[in-house]
């Protein structure tokens, strides 16, 4: 199994990370979460929908988990749904005990361009020790989203000005300070992910910029199952035109040169962790990294994108399970030196101290 480590992997960018829990407001990391749901209770995502036509988030996740689980979809749904994803790795749902280890450490030069692609594959479909640590310990602990935030490093980072956004009077967070994961192992995995949708994004479609108005933020939850997830929202700032876009975000859109197009459609990444098994120490099922494309008369538009924010296609990471942490990066050589992180939005306000705002779009 690869291993990424801030030495093979320099943080170029950072990553701030949120509390959003229902949770009264503390100025202390420790808290009183809300009690764990046993694993006896977890459902086959698909079986709530498999007598309906319309669509869920759930079965979305039962597509992408295990045979078992993608068979309890409704046929006609599950076509419609698999017709619109868009994987930046290769799928693979073969159920396995042990996952296959990663043949080299990201940031190695490899010799050829497919190896490179083989090695960035298998660190989404078997992602490095720490990251399977957090999937299993969400899994084990019945879907209690303390499992995965008592591995941030208590240490407080103040959120820098980003690209300008001072000076334009933008608040991307709602307070000014922010969290890492203790294990520099995993801000380095997630940034990898921020670059992979980059660099294979255009492959389906999808042309991203690394910066405040475009992908910079994903939110991390736990699903019904207990399975780890990251909701990437790109796109987020589309600049104003009265033509195309003739929405006024606010400050935060000031200086945008994100256009509203097709794009829009794909603004919707999902990463899945490994689906850790019920029965065994091993894995069900691998990672999954894929664009969940909301074109206008797909089955995602139609059934899973809420109405009031059909113009912009966005899913709402609450949708998917219990909203756990957001995530967000930002180029160091935007920032002042020795500032670490950057900031973001958030869709819910049921958050503590140390949330972001609502998503823009």
């Amino acid at each position: 199994m690869a291993k990424l480590s801030s030495s093979s992997l320099p943080l170029k960018f950072a990553f701030i990370l949120s509390f959003s829990l229902t949770a009264s407001s503390s100025s202390s990391y420790y808290y009183s979460p809300t009690p764990p749901k046993s694993r006896s209770h977890y459902l086959s995502l698909g079986k709530i929908n498999s007598k309906s036509k319309k669509a869920s988030t759930g079965d979305i996740l039962s597509l992408l988990a295990t045979p078992e689980q993608a068979s309890s979809v409704n046929p006609k749904v599950a076509a419609e749904l698999v017709s619109c994803f868009k994987f930046l790795v290769p799928f693979n749902s073969t159920s396995t005990s042990t996952l296959p280890a990663s043949p080299s450490k990201l940031g190695i030069r490899l010799p050829t361009l497919n190896s490179k692609y083989l090695c960035e594959d298998e660190l989404v479909w078997s992602p490095p020790a720490p990251v399977l640590e957090i999937a299993r310990l969400a899994f084990d602990s019945g879907g209690d989203p303390g499992s995965i935030q008592r591995t941030l490093d208590p240490t407080i980072i103040y959120v820098p000005d980003v690209k300008g956004s001072n000076k334009n009077h933008c608040q991307l967070t709602r307070t000014p300070y922010a969290r890492r994961f203790i294990n520099e192992e995993l801000n380095s995995y997630i940034e990898f992910l921020f670059k992979l949708i980059a660099a294979r994004g255009p492959e389906v479609g999808l042309h991203v910029s690394l910066d405040r108005y475009d992908l910079f933020h994903g939110h991390l939850f736990i699903a019904a199952d207990g399975r780890v997830g990251i909701l990437f929202h790109a796109k987020e700032y589309p600049a104003y035109d009265k033509e195309v876009f003739p929405y006024n975000m606010g400050y935060c859109q000031t200086g945008s040169n994100v256009t509203y197009d097709d794009s829009m459609n794909l603004r919707n990444i999902l990463w899945l962790a490994p689906l850790p098994s019920n029965s065994t120490s091993g894995w069900s099922a691998p990672g999954v990294l894929v664009v969940l494309d909301a074109h206008p008369g797909g089955i995602i538009y139609r059934d899973i994108i809420p109405e009031y924010v059909d113009y912009v296609r966005t899913i709402y990471e609450d949708d998917f399970g219990d909203n756990v942490l957001t995530l967000c990066r930002c180029l160091f050589n935007l920032i002042a030196p020795k500032i670490h992180s950057s900031g973001e939005q958030m869709h819910t306000d049921n958050s503590t101290n140390i949330s972001f705002q609502g998503d823009q779009v």
